[in-house]
């Protein structure tokens, strides 16, 4: 048998850092992925999709994104949903997810309760739903006894992760045995909470986010096709892809403003730009004739080409020359105060950080009077 595995859509995520444009496109991506999801199922061949936890981003994402879900999942009766609990958004009485199974159409089965449900005639789920957000112990602990018909598939379904990423002297909340699958007679743990894709072991693996949602997590947006083999045998697991935005991290140290021309091009062979949300750090030092082009270049052109550009500039130092001071005024206000400034440049620390930041507006308004006149 086949079916998809997902995990921690976390819908109505605020993205909350961004500007509202932005984190309004990434908000309706992350409904889109269920769309994807959809289709990625049917393209694999597969009926059942496993949503291991955290469909929203918090226990109460309003009834608004309640409803897109759940119109969503409606949108092809084909396909069956299963879907439990995580720890954004754990079942609470009479909650969210009280509400989610009294409007679900009848293609999606949202488990509350630990319990082994079956999945046709083949195979079970053994479900591990969370009903708070930090529960003590192994939800999965419960797996290896329970009973579920001769020759028929146990697949887990749980959220939780298999590390204690608090320290080993903390308590462990929602802590997974990484060996579960073997030690409870599993054909598939399909795991939620980690954003990454993860293999854990030929039986057990993470689905990762559908969808990217932050920088500097490697195999995100994707779901896996998972195949179940011969008994005895290990599932065949495949990622699909899923997402549609493609968060990347960038670092560029750079002599001129020219410099950036080629930087950008690579990034735009590798990557769609449009689909692209960029954190990049630029660094250097150099003239302040190039350092005023060089930002002008990435704020005014560059930023415009991505879908969201989180420039990181901090290190891109001007160093103010004679050529620099050559094109002011030798006469006048302006290059009195830049001679000025460049006393205190001269100093260095703080004071002297802030006095280039300052001589380099200054640099950048003399310009514009001189292109204005």
């Amino acid at each position: 048998m086949r079916f998809l595995h997902t995990s921690d859509w976390q819908i109505g995520k605020p993205f909350g850092r961004m500007p509202h444009e932005t984190a309004s496109a990434l908000r309706e991506a992350r409904l889109d992925a269920i769309d994807a999801l959809a289709a990625s199922a049917r393209a694999c061949g597969a009926a059942d999709i496993l949503v291991a936890g955290d469909v929203f981003d918090s226990p109460e994402p309003g009834d608004r994104a309640l409803h897109q879900v759940l119109g969503r999942i409606k949108e092809d009766p084909a396909l069956r949903w299963w879907l439990i609990p995580g720890n954004h958004d754990p079942a609470r009485a009479d909650g969210l997810w009280s509400r989610f199974r009294r409007s679900a159409p009848p293609n999606a089965t949202v488990i509350l309760e630990p319990g082994v449900v079956p999945l046709g005639e083949e195979a079970a789920i053994l479900a591990a739903p969370l009903s708070h957000r930090r529960m003590a112990g192994d939800p999965t602990a419960w797996f290896n006894s329970a009973e579920t018909p001769p020759g028929v598939r146990r697949i887990g379904l749980a959220h939780g992760s298999i590390r204690n990423f608090a320290g080993d002297t903390a308590e462990a909340t929602n802590l997974i045995a990484p060996d579960r699958a073997r030690r409870a007679g599993l054909s598939y743990l399909a795991l939620g909470d980690w954003h990454g894709q993860l293999t854990v072991d030929p039986y057990t693996a993470y689905s990762g986010t559908p969808e990217a949602d932050d920088f500097g997590r490697a195999d995100t947006g994707r779901a896996l096709c998972v195949t179940l083999a011969a008994a005895g045998s290990p599932p065949d697991v495949q990622a699909v892809p899923t997402g549609r935005y493609d968060w990347q991290l960038r670092a560029w140290t750079i002599r001129a403003a020219a410099d950036l021309g080629p930087r950008w091009a690579e990034l735009g062979d590798a990557h769609d730009l449009k689909r692209l949300v960029l954190r990049l750090t630029v660094e250097g030092v150099m003239p302040m004739a190039e350092a005023v082009a060089a930002r002008d270049l990435l704020g005014n052109r560059l930023a415009h080409e991505v879908h969201w550009l989180d420039l990181r500039a901090g290190q891109l130092i001007a160093r103010a020359d004679e050529d620099d001071f050559a094109l002011i005024d030798f006469q006048g206000p302006m290059r009195v105060a830049a001679d000025r400034l460049r006393d205190f440049a001269a100093q260095g620390g703080a004071q002297g950080a802030l006095a280039i930041a300052a001589l380099e507006r200054l640099f950048l308004e003399h310009r514009k009077i001189q292109q204005g006149a």
